[in-house]
């Protein structure tokens, strides 16, 4: 008898769930545990998994964005006790913040930091079209580091500036998680904070909450969804110009590099049916409201921007990276597709923020693209396979969520 394949998207969970498993067990258990209510209330803090209630967390109820605990008060805590990091900031300040980041991270924006990371992308991965192995963290690390140096007109070497970034946020993120503390976090997160400043434009707070951000953010985000992709066999559709896109917003959807958002009331107030005191922590689970413990990752049928966008928060305090995350992502995508690679190696990042990798490594399992390699489209100026690349069939049938993982 025939044992039977596993479903891809099995796999691809399975090797995903790692992520949480390997560095964050406790939380992660204990989130498993009681998805099967939208609210619950365990002691002082309000564990939020329903979308709906999760979009009223964000947009209706009072938050003190400055307590410990919190993401602004984690960021403010990474950076050194600065102040005006945005995530800690309301009204006015917030809305003045948010404008200076709009002409970066908008459309235009965004398309002018393609010119940035597109050549690395392309001579990053060079190594699959001659039969080597490339490794995805390494990449994701140099394009962060390279996209925020851009953003802010910052002269520090890329990788040197990611480093720092990731430094900065390990140790100050890590200490707030429920879990054993490390010995000696504080006084990493201090040293870690003062190297980054030192590489800053006049150490600028919301220039280092930025670098922040987006360093650790990309670096967790871009190589499991890539892994995600390989192990579902989703090459198919990422070779696709019309699903690719959605795709993209399926993948960051699924793999929540932000999967938990801490948050504290500040007033009373109800969130989905539980009553709230104002002090109360508050666990937004963004991963289950996106449905990505649940809901496979399809650019034929996506979730829908109602339901994926959730990865990136609601309301005004939606992280303002989004187009950025997605553009990028899309564009490794395509990069990606004509080799249909497969993961070699997997490590998981016991010390980083954010679920992710420590080591992601992939090689090719089709014929690489012929010599023209990718140009830019007509359309949109995004890479299109040469015309020598192989077909775009996918290999797996995708089909209905698993419904494993936390």
């Amino acid at each position: 008898m025939t044992t039977p394949r596993p479903h891809p998207h099995a796999r691809a969970r399975s090797r995903d769930r790692r992520v949480y498993l390997d560095a964050h067990p406790l939380l992660f258990g204990l989130l498993a545990a009681t998805r099967g209510r939208g609210v619950r209330r365990l002691g002082g803090t309000v564990l939020v998994h329903d979308a709906d209630a999760f979009r009223q967390a964000l947009t209706r109820l009072p938050l003190d964005r400055t307590a410990a605990g919190t993401t602004g008060g984690a960021a403010r805590e990474a950076l050194g006790g600065a102040g005006g990091v945005l995530f800690d900031q309301e009204g006015g300040g917030h809305r003045t913040g948010r404008r200076g980041l709009a002409e970066g991270l908008g459309a235009a924006g965004v398309e002018r930091l393609r010119e940035v990371w597109r050549p690395l992308l392309e001579r990053g991965l060079a190594p699959l079209g001659r039969g080597g192995e490339v490794e995805v963290v390494a990449l994701a690390r140099e394009l962060a580091g390279s996209v925020v140096c851009a953003l802010l007109d910052c002269a520090a070497d890329p990788l040197v500036l990611a480093r720092a970034s990731a430094e900065a946020a390990a140790a100050s993120v890590r200490d707030h998680l429920p879990g054993l503390r490390r010995p000696g976090a504080a006084a990493e997160s201090a040293r870690a904070a003062e190297r980054l400043r030192a590489l800053l434009p006049d150490g600028d707070p919301l220039a280092a909450m930025l670098a922040v951000a987006a360093v650790n953010t990309t670096v967790a985000a871009l190589p499991r969804a890539v892994a995600w992709c390989a192990d579902a066999g989703l090459w198919g559709q990422a070779g696709d110009a019309e699903l690719r896109p959605r795709l993209a917003e399926e993948l960051l959807r699924v793999t929540a590099a932000s999967p938990v958002l801490p948050r504290v009331a500040a007033a009373d107030g109800v969130v989905g049916g539980c009553p709230v005191r104002s002090g109360d922590r508050l666990l937004l689970v963004a991963r289950h409201a996106a449905q990505a413990h649940g809901r496979d990752p399809d650019g034929r049928f996506p979730a829908g921007p109602g339901v994926a966008r959730l990865v990136f928060g609601a309301g005004p305090h939606a992280c303002p990276g989004a187009r950025l995350a997605t553009a990028q992502l899309t564009d490794v995508l395509e990069a990606l597709a004509p080799y249909r690679p497969a993961v070699t190696r997997s490590r998981a990042d016991r010390r980083a923020a954010l679920p992710g990798w420590r080591e992601l490594r992939l090689r090719a399992g089709a014929a690489p693209p012929g010599p023209g390699g990718f140009r830019p489209g007509p359309a949109t100026g995004a890479r299109t396979p040469a015309a020598s690349g192989p077909a775009a069939g996918c290999p797996y049938r995708t089909g209905t969520a698993t419904g494993a993982g936390a």
